[in-house]
C-alpha cells in the first residue's frame, strides 16, 4: 500500500460510546493497525483512569496492533506537537509494512490535527517578546493577533497568556515561513463518528465508572503518588485523576469524589460532542453511526461506509 493511495479511516466519538471496540473489530476485518488519538492514554501506568480497555483490542485469537498508547511516563509534559510528531512516525511505519492504518480517539484537538494534516513546528519561547507583551493592553494584543492571516482557534483569546503565546507563534511562523515545508504524510481521511443519546451516554458512563472503581482505580492513583508523581500533576490531568487525588489526599470525601467525578465525566463527554460538531462547522464531514445499535450492526455499518470509499 502506498501513502498516496491510502484512505485513512478515523473513528471518533465521546467517551463510553464503544468506539475503541468498534475500531478493533473493523481493524480485524481490514488487517489494520490502530493509531490512538487520546491525550491521556499516552501515559504509562495511567490505565483505569484513562479508560485503556486493552481487552477491546483482542478479537478472537487476534491482538489488533495499536500505537500511541503508553509512550511517555506519567508526570511528563505532553502536547499536541509531540503527539502529531509521534503520529507521523507511527503512521509511516504502518504504511511501510504494507498495513492499513486507522485512527480511533476522542481527543478532538488530536483528531483534528490528523484530519487536517497539520503542518506543525515547535515554536521556541521568546522571553523578551513575552515580557514586552505583558506590559501591553489585552485588547491591543488581540487586535495585533487579528492582523495575522493564520489565526489559531478561539481559545487563543481566552486569556492574556494564551494571546501572547498565539502572537509568539504567529510572529515566528511569519519570520520563518521559508523553513516550513508541507507534511510528507499523504492520506485521505474518512471520518466516522459514533453517537448515542445523552441518556444512554450518561448510563454507560455511570456503569463504567462504577466498574473501574471496583477494578482498583483508587489504588492506581495511590500507586502513582507512591511512585513520585506529584499530586498537583495528577490534578492537572483532570477528571478521574483530579478527583481521586483530592480524595486520596483527604481534600474531599469518598461520596464527594464519586458525585463530582461522575458529573465531570458527563460534562466532558458533552464537550467532546461540542468539539465534533464544531469540526463539522469547520468543514470536516463526519459520517455518524448509531452507537446504540448492536456492535455487529455498528461494525457492518462502518465496513459498508468504507467499502463505498473503495477501501476493500
Amino acid at each position: 500500500m502506498s501513502e498516496e493511495q491510502c484512505l485513512l479511516p478515523v473513528i471518533i466519538g465521546p467517551t463510553a460510546t464503544g468506539k475503541t471496540r468498534l475500531a478493533a473489530l473493523v481493524a480485524a476485518e481490514l488487517d489494520a493497525e490502530i493509531l490512538c488519538a487520546d491525550s491521556r492514554q499516552v501515559y504509562r501506568n495511567m490505565n483505569l483512569g484513562t479508560g485503556k480497555d486493552y481487552d477491546d483490542y483482542i478479537v478472537g485469537d487476534m491482538h489488533v496492533p495499536y500505537h500511541l498508547m503508553d509512550i511517555v511516563d506519567a508526570g511528563e509534559k505532553f502536547n499536541l506537537f509531540k503527539f502529531y510528531d509521534a503520529f507521523q512516525h507511527a503512521y509511516k511505519d504502518i504504511v511501510s509494512r504494507g498495513k492499513q492504518p486507522m485512527v480511533c480517539g476522542g481527543t478532538g484537538m488530536y483528531v483534528e490535527s490528523i484530519i487536517k494534516n497539520y503542518n506543525m513546528h515547535m515554536v521556541p519561547e521568546d522571553a523578551d517578546f513575552r515580557a514586552a507583551c505583558e506590559l501591553r493592553d489585552f485588547d491591543d494584543l488581540v487586535e495585533e493577533l487579528k492582523t495575522y492571516k493564520t489565526l489559531h482557534n478561539t481559545t487563543d483569546i481566552d486569556s492574556k497568556k494564551r494571546v501572547i503565546r498565539a502572537l509568539e507563534i504567529a510572529r515566528y511562523e511569519c519570520e520563518h515561513a521559508a523553513e516550513f515545508t508541507k507534511n510528507d504524510c499523504s492520506y485521505i481521511p474518512f471520518t466516522i463518528g459514533v453517537s448515542v443519546s445523552r441518556e444512554v451516554r450518561r448510563e454507560r458512563i455511570a456503569k463504567r465508572f462504577r466498574a473501574r472503581l471496583q477494578e482498583g482505580m483508587t489504588a492506581e492513583v495511590e500507586q502513582l503518588l507512591a511512585n513520585g508523581v506529584p499530586a498537583e500533576t495528577l490534578i492537572y490531568y483532570g477528571l478521574e485523576y483530579k478527583f481521586l487525588t483530592l480524595y486520596v489526599t483527604g481534600k474531599i470525601s469518598k461520596q464527594e469524589m464519586e458525585d463530582q467525578l461522575l458529573t465531570a465525566i458527563c460534562q466532558f463527554a458533552k464537550r467532546q460532542m461540542t468539539w465534533f460538531r464544531g469540526m463539522e462547522r469547520r468543514g470536516i464531514e463526519i459520517h455518524w453511526v448509531d452507537g446504540e445499535l448492536p456492535m455487529e450492526e455498528r461494525k457492518s455499518a462502518v465496513l459498508a461506509l468504507l467499502h463505498e470509499q473503495g477501501l476493500f
